[in-house]
């Protein structure tokens, strides 16, 4: 019998998806495969530090799956991708799908400097990085560390209601559950009995004590860092990889978590500047109008008093509405997994 995963968790990034992965991977009725596998959404265009995956190796995650009445996957950028969803439902028509979403500036915010600990992104300061999405739209102001181009457009992965829209169009609402992070943060064990009733497991066996799980972290050596995410090196080891035994690969992969783990330190993102801010929320607000109506859901948590903002000059860049998401520069791949 083939062993495949029936429910996903697909994003959005840095909304508490590592938090519920590792809590519902703690469940002796759920299995939970590796985390950003990306198998699904061939328009994401990953660079090289993204190894392809075919169908045979994806469904081999799932092998530890033992009597568990439930199995599944999260890769954040699933929600962001315009065919994964279409993907996953040829895959596995039954499968159920969970949605995480957070205030799109904090998302945003911690999202960039996600992007610069792991060397996607170069640039000094998040004012900066929202000013050059245009730029990297059309594929400049990138590096050589730079493996995920199409997530330096920013604003493209807090396009929430169209995300979700398409994740209900084409499962149904009934089998797509969204949890916004703040409830989350806010009452971890009631968003935690609510998706294991989505689940339809037992939603009564819940751990009273969570942990925090994938807290900010900043990069110790720029140097080290850029070693091991340079492009060439990344083309190299995947050059090597199908001569390699899985289980051998499967230790390289381990070394370079350690010595990445070992380079990074932890600590609180820097304040976001308060007129960035403000700008912020003027842009956002329409859509967190629209994602409002769309889940009829109060979001004012994410909505502020705008009148005070009129004075401030228009900001830029304003988040698009009408133009495709971006493509990456690099060559595209089709199935990948960190």
């Amino acid at each position: 019998m083939i062993k495949k995963p029936d429910f996903f968790i697909v994003g959005a990034p840095k909304s508490g998806t590592t938090a519920l992965d590792k809590y519902l991977s703690l469940r002796p009725d759920i299995f939970m495969a590796r985390k950003e596998m990306h198998f699904f959404g061939a328009d994401l265009g990953f660079a090289p530090q993204f190894y392809r995956r075919n169908l045979d190796a994806y469904l081999a995650e799932f092998d530890g799956q033992n009597g568990q009445k439930r199995a599944g996957e999260a890769s954040v950028w699933y929600l962001r991708s315009q065919v994964a969803a279409t993907e996953i439902k040829a895959f596995n028509p039954d499968a159920r799908i969970i949605i995480m979403l957070r205030d799109p500036i904090e998302m945003l915010h911690s999202l960039y400097y996600t992007f610069r600990w792991d060397g996607n992104e170069h640039l000094p300061t998040f004012a900066e990085a929202l000013e050059a999405q245009d730029d990297r739209r059309a594929g400049q102001r990138i590096t050589r560390q730079t493996y995920f181009a199409p997530g330096l457009v920013y604003y493209e992965a807090v396009r929430y209601t169209e995300q979700v829209r398409r994740y209900f169009n084409i499962f149904g609402r009934d089998r797509v559950h969204v949890v916004i992070y703040e409830d989350f943060a806010a009452n971890v064990a009631e968003t935690c009995r609510q998706v294991l009733e989505f689940l339809e497991v037992d939603p009564t066996q819940i751990p009273d004590n969570f942990k925090p799980v994938n807290s900010n972290k900043f990069v110790k050596s720029r140097f080290l860092r850029a070693m091991l995410s340079d492009r060439f090196v990344r083309s190299s080891v995947l050059a090597i990889r199908p001569l390699l035994p899985r289980a051998v690969f499967g230790a390289m992969q381990k070394v370079d978590a350690r010595i990445r783990k070992f380079n990074s330190r932890h600590g609180g993102r820097p304040p976001l500047d308060p007129e960035l801010c403000q700008r912020l929320k003027r842009e956002f607000a329409p859509e967190v109008e629209r994602l409002s109506i769309l889940l009829g859901r109060d979001l004012s948590r994410w909505k502020h008093d705008y009148a005070q903002l009129d004075d401030l000059p228009p900001s830029r860049p304003r988040i698009p509405t009408n133009v495709a998401p971006a493509t990456a520069p690099t060559a595209r791949v089709e199935n990948v997994v960190v």
